[in-house]
């Protein structure tokens, strides 16, 4: 008999590939992409976690796994994919990516389409699909951003956090008609806090962009998310019922209820195809995405911004 909330998930139109970005490093962007994968796993889709932050990767070690072989294997040709897949909390799959290899920042549009590509020998053991992708624009962050479905934007209630979420999605939107965005607001005291931070973002990405990324929802500030940080586990797993981790279950509902965009029949069909297609158009620049909330005439508190950064 099938899992029935995996028959729920697939009737509703599928599980799109979910990029997980943040404009800057240290909002808590892969603790949301393990934790979410998890909450999908356990749900009864088979769920694979894709750590693309090449070059610093590190769910296996917030995870506390041995990973013996990593993408960067993949890369050079010394293991298949499935070689070094791991199992995380509740059945989730794991790719680890490679932390300290400076090769990894580096690699090709054929490499990551190599890298993309494998995943098909792989479609029909997986549900969903999340990407782990680096923070602030790289080469990394906009080949993934670009090829999945649905980009989520992790913020934290902080100015350069706000700003550079901002630019993120400027950049992604203006320069590779990136257009599938949802905020997160992650670390927040409750939900209206939640829906403020959202509002106060959403109020610059339309007036400057003319577009709108859809609420995601929020993850709470919680003493327990830490604590299973520091143990290396995932709060899904290790404290089920602290505020984060409803949360996350809450968040990883509402994803199976997401339409899947029209296009290619399958999720991973979408995925490669539409690296395929944007690999062959200009290939991007790496430009790191910097804070401007200190330069004059930002006020990120009140949503004011200046041309120079909107636009």
């Amino acid at each position: 008999m099938s899992n029935p909330s995996r028959t729920d998930a697939l009737l509703h139109g599928g599980i799109p590939v979910i990029a997980v970005a943040s404009g800057k490093g240290g909002v808590g962007k892969t603790s949301v992409s393990t934790n979410l994968g998890a909450a999908l796993a356990a749900r009864g889709l088979r769920t694979m976690l894709l750590d693309a932050d090449l070059g610093l990767a590190n769910v296996d070690v917030m995870l506390g796994l041995n990973a013996g072989k990593n993408l960067a294997h993949v890369v050079r040709g010394e293991a298949d994919l499935k070689d070094i897949v791991l199992t995380g909390p509740s059945g989730l799959m794991i790719a680890p990516g490679a932390s300290g290899v400076k090769r990894m920042t580096e690699l090709t549009a054929a490499e990551h389409a190599g890298v993309i590509g494998a995943f098909e020998d792989l479609a029909d053991e997986i549900d969903v699909m999340i990407v782990d992708t680096g923070a602030g624009i790289s080469d990394n962050v906009i080949v993934y951003a670009r090829a999945a479905q649905e980009v989520v934007v992790v913020v934290v209630d902080e100015p350069a956090s706000i700003t550079d979420a901002y630019a993120l999605i400027k950049v992604l939107h203006r320069d590779y008609d990136v257009n599938n965005f949802r905020i997160l607001a992650n670390r927040v005291q409750d939900a209206e806090h939640g829906q403020r931070l959202y509002t106060q973002l959403l109020t610059v990405i339309e007036r400057f962009l003319s577009l709108t990324p859809e609420y995601m929802g929020f993850v709470p500030e919680d003493a327990y998310l830490k604590k299973a940080i520091r143990q290396q586990r995932l709060v899904v797993d290790a404290y089920p019922l602290s505020k984060s981790a409803r949360a996350f279950k809450g968040l990883g509902e509402a994803v199976t209820k997401w339409r899947r965009p029209v296009g290619p029949s399958g999720y991973l069909e979408f995925f490669v195809e539409h690296h395929a297609r944007a690999s062959s158009g200009a290939s991007a620049t790496n430009t790191p995405v910097k804070s401007s909330a200190t330069k004059p005439g930002i006020d990120v508190a009140h949503t004011h911004m200046s041309a120079a950064t909107v636009n």
